[in-house]
């Protein structure tokens, strides 16, 4: 089995690290601290063809894989860790399940726009009372005419603040076969966006409100049975969380590597602390076995959707070893990586947030023991018996 990268693999991954290097490592710090999209890094990632690395040539994109997109995740943000986002958005997100998914008017209208850094799409799944439980949606599309009125509330919606398309979960009718898709457009009569509220990662985020918000029947993306489809497509999505986790504890490793070889204390490196050297061992442990499960998830996804185990396995072993290697190598740095004139604090809170967007580790586990024991465990609490019921 070979767990090199090919020769056109390498060579993007230099390609990439170049444009980073010469692009994005000047202003990371800043950049990092700045909560608003950086559009302007997603016009020169769109320039040298870094958005729409997993899109079909014949929608405007690269038609590479997702490995491909992963190796971009990974070289951007061991530069610049916030520019890796820009990556994710391009490939990963809700762009993806509108490019498989989407019509050619959609298509038309929006994806262009995306591909060329120009807008985002912001994904509206989770609501109140209903985040990891997301076939507990409220939000609902009633047909009316040749369209549908939307009501209902999103929350904790990622560039919700900025986006000018919104990709919204809902159910048009009962149980998880009622449940689909329709695209939002900003400013349509009924949808109000309500202020900036911030994540302790410093993005920001919007409650999204429908209160007889009326869509036209070619913004839906998915109708009645849609469910299966986008949650496949999310898996997609996951791999794009997966791949910043994990890059950004490598990103804390390094500079704490670098760190350790040159801050003297007690008149030696602190990388000749044995104290010190076992937690670097163990964070290239952690960093080393989590990569293998990204790239197995990715390679074999490659070959069609992503398996929905090997995406749980892989994103709550990059979620840890992100967060863990994060960590340590703050407190091997001390005050130097606790404070925002390095970016080890901000990749450290990020690392956080990914171990709840995206899929929860613990329900990420639960899917895994699913797997592992061959058999679904219900969250919910029993229903009552028909004679229960009565009484």
């Amino acid at each position: 089995m070979n767990f090199d990268f090919t020769d056109e693999q390498k060579l993007f991954a230099e390609s990439v690290r170049r444009f980073a290097q010469a692009h994005l490592a000047k202003d990371a710090v800043p950049r990092a601290h700045n909560p608003r999209f950086p559009f302007d890094v997603a016009k020169l990632m769109s320039e040298q063809g870094l958005l729409g690395i997993t899109i079909p040539e014949a929608d405007g994109g690269q038609g590479g894989t997702l490995m491909d997109a992963i190796i971009a995740i990974e070289q951007t943000a061991a530069v610049c860790p916030r520019s890796a986002d820009v990556v994710q958005f391009g490939n990963f997100g809700p762009i993806r399940t509108f490019s498989e998914y989407g019509s050619d008017y959609q298509k038309k209208k929006w994806l262009s726009e995306c591909l060329a850094g120009r807008m985002v799409i912001s994904l509206g799944m989770s609501e109140p009372d209903a985040g990891s439980a997301v076939t507990d949606l409220k939000t609902t599309a009633k047909p009316d005419g040749t369209g549908y009125i939307v009501n209902g509330t999103k929350v904790f919606s990622t560039f919700s603040p900025e986006a000018s398309v919104f990709l919204v979960y809902l159910r048009y009718g009962p149980g998880v076969g009622g449940i689909g898709s329709v695209l939002v457009e900003r400013g349509m009569p009924g949808f109000t966006i309500g202020p900036p509220q911030e994540f302790m990662s410093g993005e920001l985020w919007s409650e999204l409100h429908f209160d007889n918000c009326r869509v036209p029947a070619e913004n839906v993306l998915l109708g009645p049975g849609g469910f299966k489809k986008q949650m496949a497509s999310f898996n997609v999505e996951r791999l794009g969380n997966t791949a910043r986790s994990l890059a950004f504890g490598r990103y804390c490793y390094d500079r704490a590597r670098e760190h350790a070889g040159v801050r003297q204390q007690f008149g030696r490196p602190l990388a000749e602390f044995q104290g010190l050297q076992w937690k670097f061992a163990d964070m290239a442990i952690k960093l080393e076995g989590a990569q293998l499960l990204l790239y197995r998830a990715a390679a074999n996804a490659d070959k069609g959707l992503p398996s929905a185990y090997e995406t749980a396995v892989a994103k709550a072993a990059c979620n840890q070893a992100g967060w863990e290697c994060a960590h340590e190598s703050m407190q091997i740095m001390g005050a130097a990586g606790f404070s925002k004139t390095s970016l080890i604090e901000y990749c450290m809170r990020r690392c956080r947030g990914w171990m709840i967007a995206g899929g929860s580790v613990e329900m990420l586990k639960n899917r895994i023991a699913e797997h592992v024991l061959d058999r679904r465990f219900d969250q919910r609490p029993p229903k009552p018996k028909a004679s229960e019921a009565a009484e």
